[in-house]
Order: structure tokens, then sequence, then C-alpha cells
């Protein structure tokens, strides 16, 4: 490997996907002020992340809405606004 070119804060990291409390510990630089403790016990990084491949419809073949920013409701009043004209 080239000297110089790597990020300097890569390290193990523990992701968690919300929708199903699914946790994958993999290397990563994605910082995070929560720290939560692994299988073998150690103390990790806790990024929380909404969707995965445990909840991906496209890997789990389920189909799903997930809709955790209100994208739905802003939707449907600009279709309701537009429906008025």
């Amino acid at each position: 490997m080239k000297k110089g070119i790597h990020p300097e804060n890569y390290r193990k990291v523990i992701f968690e996907d919300v929708s199903n409390g699914t946790r994958f510990l993999v290397g990563s630089t994605a910082t995070s002020e929560e720290m939560a403790k692994w299988e073998d016990g150690k103390e990790y990084p806790l990024c929380k992340v909404e969707i995965s491949s445990a909840s991906h419809p496209f890997y789990t073949g389920t189909k799903r809405v997930i809709d955790s920013a209100g994208r739905v409701e802003k939707f449907k009043a600009r279709q309701a606004r537009a429906d008025k004209k």
C-alpha cells in the first residue's frame, strides 16, 4: 500500500439498522459520539442507519414503505395543491 494516501481515522465501527436492530461491525471512517459494546466485549463507535442490507427490499425480497422524514405527507400535500388548480 502507498504511504500517506489512506485515512488516519480508519477503525472498526458498529452500524445499527434502526428499522430492525441488526448490527454490523465493519471498518469505516464514519464518526459518532455514541459508543456500544460488540459481541467480543469491546466498545466501538455506533452509527445508526435507517436502512441496510438486512432491511432493504432488494435484499430481503419484501415490499415495505419506509417514511422516516415525512416524504409521503409532503407528496400528498403537493398533490392536493396541484389538484385544486
